[in-house]
C-alpha cells in the first residue's frame, strides 16, 4: 500500500513537473536564441561603426588594429567574423583563408548587400562542413551601402550556448522532485501505517477476534477519526453478538428446569390416561414434542459453548480418532443395513479443540445414516493435503441442491427429507468446533450422488503428514 501511494504521488510530482518545465523549458529556449542573436546583432552593427572609415577609404584590409579588434573579439566569443565590402569580396576576417573569398555568393551577404537589413538565421555551410548559425548587418554611410559584416558560428555551439542556460532549469527540477520523493515518503508513511493498522485490526474481526481494536492516536486527522469510527463500530459489534450470545445460552439454560416439570406432568398425566384412551395419543405426541424441545435446548447449549470455546487447540491422532468412531457406529450402520468403509492412511497429526474432532465425526456419520438407503455404503475417508487434513462421509443418499448445501450450515435449518427429531444444529456446532481449531466444513455432491461431508482439520506446526 505505502509503495504505490508512494508512486502515485511521486507520479503526480512528475507531471506536474514536466507539463509546467516541458513547455517552459521550449520558451527559455527561443527566448535565449533570440537574446544570442539580440547580442550578435549588437555587437555586428558596434563592428560596422568601427569599420565604416575604413572601408571608406578601401583600406579595411590593411587596418591591423581592426583585426586586433575582430581577433580578439572572435577569440573571446568563439564566432567568425568576415568583413565584406560593396561588391561581396571578403577583406578582413578573423580566419584569413576566407579573405578574398567571393563571399557575396553567400546568400545572407548578398541579401544585406541587396537591401541593406540585418539578416539571422541558420544554414550549411560548406566551407565548416556544418550548419551554421549567422548574423550579417549592413555597413553604412548615410546612403552609401560599403559592405556588411557576417558573425557565424556553428549551430551546434549555439545550441550548447542554449542548453547551459537551461541546465539551472533542469536542476531546479530535480531538485523538486528530490523534495516531493522525501515529502512522499513521509506522507505516504503517515497514511499507510494507520491504514495497514486497520486492515490489521479488521482481519483480526473477520477471524473472531472480536476485542481487536484500531489505533486511533496515530495518522492524519481523517484516519484517526476513521480508526475511531471503527473502534466504535467493533465495540458495538462485540456488545451485540455477545449479548446474542448470551441470551441463546442463558434461555436455553433457563427453559431446562420448566421443561423438565412440564414433561413430568405430561407423563403423569400418561399414568392417569388408559393405553385404550382416546387421550392417549396426545399425551404421546406432547412427550414427543417435549423430547424434540430438549433436543433443540440441547443443541442451542452445544452451539453456545462451541462460540465460547476458550479451550486451546492441541494435537491429536486424527487417524485413532477416526478408526474408533467408525468402529461405535458400525453396529447402528448395519441395522440400518448400511456397510460402514473406513479408508484411512496409518497416522495423521492435526490441530482441534480437545473432543471437537469427535462431536463432529459423530455429527456427519449420524446425518449421513439418516439418508443412506438401505444396501448403500457410507464411506469414510481420510485425505492429507499440504497443510490440511480432509475427513470425508460419504453417503449415496437423495443429496441436496447447490442452495440447499450452502444454507445446510445455518442455525436452525433443515432439509425436506429431515429427520423429524432433529433440531438443525448439528452441522452449524460442527463447523464452530472446527472453526475454533482452524479447519472449516463443507457439503460437496458425491460422484455418483448424495453428499460429501467434509471436515477441514489443520496441520499441526512442524507435523508434516503421511502422502
Amino acid at each position: 500500500m505505502r509503495t504505490r501511494l508512494l508512486l502515485v504521488l511521486v507520479g503526480v510530482v512528475a507531471f506536474v513537473l514536466a507539463i509546467h518545465d516541458i513547455p517552459l523549458a521550449g520558451h527559455l529556449r527561443r527566448v535565449e536564441h533570440d537574446r544570442l542573436a539580440t547580442k550578435l546583432e549588437r555587437d555586428g552593427f558596434i563592428l560596422s561603426g568601427r569599420l565604416t572609415e575604413a572601408l571608406e577609404a578601401g583600406r579595411a584590409g590593411d587596418d591591423s588594429a581592426l583585426l586586433a579588434l575582430i581577433g580578439r573579439y572572435a577569440a573571446e566569443e568563439d564566432v567568425r567574423v568576415t568583413v565584406v565590402d560593396a561588391g561581396g569580396v571578403a577583406v578582413l576576417g578573423s580566419d584569413p583563408t576566407v579573405v578574398g573569398a567571393d563571399a557575396g555568393a553567400w546568400p545572407e551577404v548578398a541579401e544585406v548587400l541587396r537591401v541593406a537589413e540585418p539578416q539571422t538565421g541558420e544554414r550549411f555551410s560548406a566551407e565548416l562542413g556544418a550548419d551554421v548559425f549567422y548574423v550579417v548587418v549592413p555597413v553604412l554611410s548615410g546612403d552609401s551601402r560599403l559592405g556588411a559584416v557576417q558573425i557565424a558560428a556553428p549551430a551546434a555551439a549555439v545550441s550548447d550556448r542554449v542548453n547551459r542556460q537551461l541546465t539551472g532549469l533542469a536542476l531546479v527540477a530535480l531538485i523538486s522532485l528530490a523534495i516531493a520523493v522525501a515529502l512522499a515518503v513521509l506522507f505516504s508513511g503517515s497514511v499507510a501505517r494507520p491504514l495497514r493498522r486497520l486492515r490489521v485490526a479488521t482481519d483480526q474481526i473477520a477471524d473472531g477476534d472480536l476485542a481487536a481494536r484500531a489505533n486511533a492516536d496515530d495518522g492524519p486527522p481523517e484516519l484517526r477519526a476513521l480508526a475511531g469510527s471503527f473502534n466504535t463500530m467493533a465495540a458495538q459489534m462485540e456488545r451485540l453478538v455477545e449479548s446474542q450470545r448470551g441470551f441463546a445460552g442463558t434461555a436455553s439454560h433457563q427453559l431446562r428446569t420448566p421443561l423438565t416439570a412440564l414433561r413430568l406432568r405430561i407423563e403423569q398425566i400418561g399414568d392417569r390416561v388408559g393405553d385404550d384412551s382416546p387421550a392417549r395419543a396426545a399425551v404421546d405426541e406432547a412427550l414427543a414434542e417435549t423430547d424434540r424441545l430438549h433436543r433443540l435446548i440441547e443443541g442451542l447449549l452445544a452451539l453456545t459453548r462451541a462460540e465460547h470455546a476458550t479451550t486451546e487447540p492441541a494435537e491429536i491422532a486424527l487417524t485413532e480418532i477416526v478408526t474408533e468412531r467408525v468402529a461405535a457406529w458400525e453396529p447402528l450402520a448395519a441395522e440400518h443395513g448400511v456397510g460402514l468403509v473406513l479408508d484411512a492412511p496409518a497416522a495423521v497429526t492435526v490441530q482441534a479443540v480437545p473432543g471437537a474432532a469427535e462431536q463432529v465425526l459423530d455429527n456427519l456419520i449420524d446425518n449421513a445414516l439418516e439418508v443412506a438407503p438401505p444396501g448403500s455404503r457410507l464411506t469414510v475417508r481420510v485425505d492429507a493435503l499440504p497443510g490440511t487434513v480432509e475427513v470425508h462421509v460419504i453417503d449415496a443418499g437423495p443429496g441436496l441442491s447447490d442452495a440447499d448445501r450452502e444454507r445446510a450450515f445455518d442455525r436452525f435449518w433443515r432439509g425436506a427429507d429431515a429427520h423429524p427429531g432433529g433440531s438443525g444444529l448439528g452441522l452449524a456446532i460442527a463447523r464452530q468446533l472446527l472453526v475454533a481449531g482452524g479447519g472449516d466444513a463443507e457439503l460437496r455432491p458425491a460422484p455418483g450422488g448424495g453428499i460429501d461431508a467434509v471436515a477441514r482439520f489443520r496441520v499441526t506446526s512442524g507435523v508434516r503428514p503421511p502422502m
